[in-house]
């Protein structure tokens, strides 16, 4: 027998919403910072405050997780959803830091395209999870949602493995190992999309 999806506690949608907006806002930071070498300290402390609203929000949907017996889907599921999304905004922040930090120098073109298809992930991910509002009705919107997160991590893999082979032809060692894991830093968020888009397709097999 299919499970009728019906919602028993809204603050949960509004909150994952939330929560993607934290995601979008991150990785569009993200996207200036490597943009912008300037202001690289000033957005690396934006970055930073956005990953602490997302620890706020993901800290409330643990509490109301604790407390609310009926919820929207299964407690698993809604743990898996926002311990996932919390990793993406935690890696976003790593990865800014560390350019930070290391001082990096400029970011190549490899690295900026790395995160324009993190910023395109998470747009993705921000209009499945909006879909989950109404699973019934959404189903088909949100796993096409999926399977374009599903592409761009591809993408991101062949980026990845380019800008790490051209690194290590370089005769500096050093700015190789620091870019290497920026670089890793980078694509682990988006492979947290992919698991986002995972734990989204298993809802929606349960609830349509």
């Amino acid at each position: 027998m299919k499970l009728r999806f019906m919602p028993k506690e809204e603050r949960f949608f509004e909150l994952f919403e939330e929560q993607a907006k934290n995601l979008v806002k991150g990785a569009g930071l993200l996207v200036d910072l490597v943009s912008d070498q300037g202001r690289v300290d000033e957005l690396r402390r934006q970055i930073e405050e956005t990953e602490h609203e997302g620890d706020i929000v993901t800290h409330e949907i643990a509490e109301r997780l604790n407390r609310t017996f009926v919820t929207p889907f299964d407690h698993e599921d809604i743990h898996a959803l926002a311990g996932r999304m919390d990793d993406i905004l935690d890696y976003i922040e790593a990865t800014a830091d560390r350019m930070f930090l290391y001082d990096a120098g400029e970011p190549t073109a490899e690295m900026r395209s790395l995160v324009q298809i993190l910023a395109e992930a998470v747009t993705a991910l921000e209009k499945a999870i909006e879909g989950t509002k109404n699973i019934a009705k959404n189903s088909r919107r949100i796993l096409d949602y999926c399977i374009e997160i599903h592409r761009l991590e591809n993408m991101a893999d062949d980026q990845s493995r380019f800008a790490l082979a051209k690194l290590f032809k370089g005769s500096d060692a050093l700015h190789a190992l620091k870019w290497k894991e920026i670089y890793d830093h980078a694509e682990e968020a988006i492979d947290r999309c992919e698991e986002v888009a995972v734990i989204l397709e298993g809802i929606v097999v349960k609830h349509t």
